[in-house]
């Protein structure tokens, strides 16, 4: 079974960066998820799926997967690519939508 190691992303919900610099380690499903027919859950008997470690680098959680032989591959993070804006852009002159209440 092969374990996934990253740094999660902020969730839309999020302003901030809070808990985004951690690196968490789950195993990758080894069977796909069931449907119940009478009440429609979704249910898998993969018990490793509940497993999510979280670890303050990346350098701890590839330590600790080599450590217990855990087959793992990491997936770098993606940087957020920010434009730097000012309030001001809001009343420019050649805004492409026009600005109104």
């Amino acid at each position: 079974m092969v374990a996934r190691i990253f740094s999660p992303a902020k969730t839309a919900m999020q302003s901030g960066k809070a808990k985004t610099g951690n690196w968490l380690l789950e195993f990758e499903p080894s069977e796909p998820k069931k449907i119940d027919p009478l009440m429609g859950y979704t249910s898998s008997g993969d018990m490793k799926r509940q497993i999510r470690l979280s670890f303050e680098s990346r350098e701890e959680a590839t330590a600790y997967a080599e450590r217990n032989g855990i087959a793992y591959r990491v997936q770098e993070p993606k940087k957020p690519r920010r434009r730097p804006m000012s309030y001001s852009e809001n009343f420019r002159f050649d805004r492409r939508m026009p600005w109104t209440h």
